[in-house]
């Protein structure tokens, strides 16, 4: 009698098997790979435990499924699943999604908690935080909230989207955006194919939405605002934020988060890290004297105990509603972001420092990708000067004996885009566009009433045009 020869384990070589194993053999197979056809293997660990797995090509990509243990799922329906596997995957079908989908669709709020703690990450603001669930909860939640993410339809974002269209226009492009947002992370995970969001603008129409900017000052009555402040919360935390916002032009978020190992007062800069900057880099403030002098009285305010500049009692950063609430407890009818625009039009008005210099100030990023890519300076003593004038202005305005800093007589103000930064700089009475060297380099060229150069005389007597540059 010959004795039972063992199959070797792994893929045979040859045809491929099919239904090669038997169930006798599934409870007594020794550790290794089997296979049973249309991609089944048993495989048996070394510590005994016995399972189905199936190696598939699934959209082109090698995978491999786990299909159950061999306790729980017998031998006969271990290949049915094995066989409907094989054609799912062979019409295009993924079978590894319809696993996922029967294992349990998340609701649309469920989803959308996953989302906001994979993004919450990447976000350098908390009140971002916080608004992102809360405008999906306000809007999304009572139409679709307990709704699996594989039934959202257009019908419900357009249910949810045509009551804001056209009255409250910034929150429905919040909610479009987010809701869209959920809805890539479903198409991400394979629980639909689809994104309920598209084709959804046309039928919304246009938005005629009426543009509002930050409320704000005109430039004249800045000084009269914060005589006011103090005057009325002398030393308070609250008013010594607000002057030193308005004094240095930065955004309030800025302010509020300044620490002290971020001020060097030596050098009267204020260096800010990118990870706190709307640009993401760095950004230098130069401090004028006013500005070294809040610091001074924020740190006695503070006892040298907290490592924020602007700390409220309990050592913590300013709340981002105080300053607001300061200006409209004073009846100043602006908001401390729209301080940055009272300082734009100053200096555009009443100076002659280059537009390139200010936007530096505001530190706004250069839209131009090539005018960027060539411009490495900070500007930093220019923007220093600036600074200065700006302090001065307001001291000046606040004694009732306005700081002139006004253009020259004779010499125009430089404004908008005009000439570039070359054309600043020619603005300015620089080295390089003003001093337009004679022939042999002996000083500058004398112009004539026409604002020409005179002819060159020559040796024959007559006269030679200095060409145009």
């Amino acid at each position: 009698m010959t004795s039972r020869t063992r199959r070797p384990p792994g893929k045979p070589k040859g045809r491929h098997p099919h239904k090669r194993l038997s169930a006798a053999f599934v409870r007594s197979a020794p550790p290794g790979r089997y296979c049973d056809g249309n991609g089944l293997y048993l495989y048996v660990q070394k510590t005994g435990t016995r399972s189905w797995i199936q190696r598939l090509v699934i959209r082109g990509r090698k995978r491999e499924l786990g299909l159950g243990s061999v306790a729980l799922v017998p031998l006969a329906e271990a290949r049915d699943k094995a066989l409907a596997n094989r054609k799912l995957a062979r019409d295009g079908g993924d079978p590894l999604a319809e696993k996922r989908r029967s294992a349990g669709i998340p609701t649309f709020a469920e989803a959308a908690k996953r989302v906001l703690e994979q993004k919450r990450a990447g976000w350098r603001s908390a009140e971002h935080v916080r608004s992102w669930p809360r405008s999906l909860e306000l809007h999304a939640f009572p139409r679709i909230g307990q709704v699996p993410v594989s039934e959202v339809t257009s019908a419900d974002v357009l249910d949810i989207l045509t009551p804001l269209w056209h009255t409250k226009g910034p929150t429905a492009r919040l909610v479009h955006m987010r809701v869209r947002a959920v809805m890539e992370w479903a198409i991400a995970m394979d629980w639909r194919t689809d994104n309920p969001c598209d084709r959804l603008l046309h039928l919304l129409g246009p938005q005629h939405d009426v543009v509002k900017h930050h409320q704000a000052l005109p430039h004249r009555e800045v000084a009269a605002a914060i005589e006011k402040a103090r005057a009325a919360d002398p030393g308070k935390v609250d008013t010594l934020a607000f002057e030193f916002l308005v004094l240095t032009a930065a955004r309030g978020g800025e302010v509020r988060g300044a620490v002290w190992s971020e001020i060097d007062r030596r050098q009267a800069v204020w260096t800010v890290p990118g990870s706190r900057m709307k640009a993401g880099r760095q950004h230098r403030v130069p401090l004028c004297d006013r500005a070294l002098e809040i610091l001074g009285e924020a740190r006695k305010l503070a006892g040298g105990e907290s490592p924020m500049v602007f700390a409220m009692e309990r050592g913590q950063a300013l709340r981002p509603e105080r300053i607001g609430r300061l200006l409209k407890r004073h009846g100043i009818a602006a908001v401390p972001h729209g301080f940055r625009s009272s300082f734009r039009d100053w200096a555009a008005e009443k100076t002659d420092h280059p537009r390139e210099v200010i936007e530096a100030a505001l530190a706004h990023v250069v839209r131009n990708k090539v005018e960027a890519a060539y411009r490495r300076t900070d500007l930093f003593e220019r923007r220093r000067r600036l600074m200065d004038d700006w302090a001065a202005y307001l001291a000046g305005r606040r004694a009732g004996t306005e700081t002139s800093t006004d253009p020259r007589p004779g010499q125009k103000a430089v404004s908008g885009h005009s000439g570039g930064f070359s054309g600043n700089l020619r603005a300015m009475g620089s080295p390089e566009s003003d001093d337009r060297r004679s022939p042999r380099g002996t000083g500058r060229v004398e112009t004539g009433p026409s604002g020409r150069a005179p002819p060159t005389p020559r040796s024959d007597g007559s006269a030679v045009r200095p060409r145009r540059r």
